[in-house]
């Protein structure tokens, strides 16, 4: 499967990619800047990982060219302090991690990321955890759901469409919940009512802003003095957690702020990459 990784070129201009150096990838996918980084080494290698076992497996395939290169390990953030030392390493000199979900996820109709096909509510990023989307929908009590879809989703007609989860249960696969919601909430031109709805169902199933900011907090134990971190990131409520933990660390001295303001993909990449119009890239070097 073939994966265009985004700002790639300003992923490698932030991490200074030294031939010698040791990598981190917190988020490989398929790949895309692993390759990038394991192309401009030399004596060093990258460390991909990911949560997905599966993502996991197709990043191995199309990265047979720079197997030498690369080491690979399947593990949360809050687990990449055990990939370090798997592997040897003390502290790397660069982390990039790439937020969200990989096309892998999104395109796999039986991931039950997307409503665009027929799935079982799943979108486990780690299928051998057992939370699904699936139990969240049919089991949470009204307001906690409201809550959650207010909360993650930044959906603002999240009790009208708790209540009519609640009042459609069971709900089973994708289609029938993006329906359920589309008849309660009026369709824009911009989005499909659902998506946001799926969006925060996506993130409370996979645990991802409280395993960002675990990231964020182990970063000065995973990067050197003199190495960095690059983050990107696809929506305005993992943005604001980058930005301010990147700021706390630079508050701490532990820092130097690399990029004073977002730094967002070009006119031309978005044409040729669409996926990539709302990235937002932010890097700090390690002090």
């Amino acid at each position: 499967m073939l994966h265009i990784p985004v700002l790639v070129g300003e992923v490698l201009e932030y991490l200074a990619v030294r031939p010698e150096g040791i990598y981190v990838d917190a988020t490989a996918g398929l790949g895309g800047h692993t390759a990038a980084i394991a192309e401009r080494l030399t004596s060093g290698f990258v460390i991909a990982n990911d949560r997905d076992a599966e993502s996991l497996e197709l990043c191995r395939r199309n990265l047979a060219p720079w197997a030498g290169r690369v080491r690979f390990h399947h593990g949360r953030f809050s687990e990449l302090a055990e990939a370090l030392s798997a592997f040897g390493v003390d502290r790397a000199d660069g982390l990039v991690a790439d937020l969200g979900a990989s096309l892998y996820q999104l395109t796999d109709p039986e991931r039950g990321f997307s409503f665009s096909a027929d799935a079982p509510l799943d979108m486990r990023m780690d299928r051998s955890q057992r939370l699904t989307a699936a139990e969240i929908v049919n089991t949470m009590a009204e307001k906690a759901l409201a809550d959650l879809i207010f909360r993650f989703g930044e959906e603002r007609r999240a009790r009208k469409i708790a209540r009519a989860i609640v009042r459609a249960r069971p709900i089973r696969t994708t289609l029938e919940l993006a329906r359920v919601i589309e008849r309660v909430a009026p369709r824009t031109k911009r989005l499909h009512p659902a998506t946001q709805t799926f969006m925060a169902l996506r993130i409370a199933v996979n645990d991802e802003l409280r395993e960002l900011e675990k990231l964020l907090e182990l970063m000065p134990q995973l990067v050197r003095s003199g190495g960095r971190a690059v983050v990107i990131s696809f929506m305005s409520l993992e943005d604001r957690r980058v930005k301010h933990g990147f700021q706390a660390l630079a508050r701490q001295g532990r820092v130097r702020m690399l990029t004073r303001h977002v730094v967002r993909p070009s006119e031309q990449e978005v044409r040729s990459n669409p996926a990539a119009r709302s990235a937002r890239l932010r890097a700090v070097e390690f002090l």
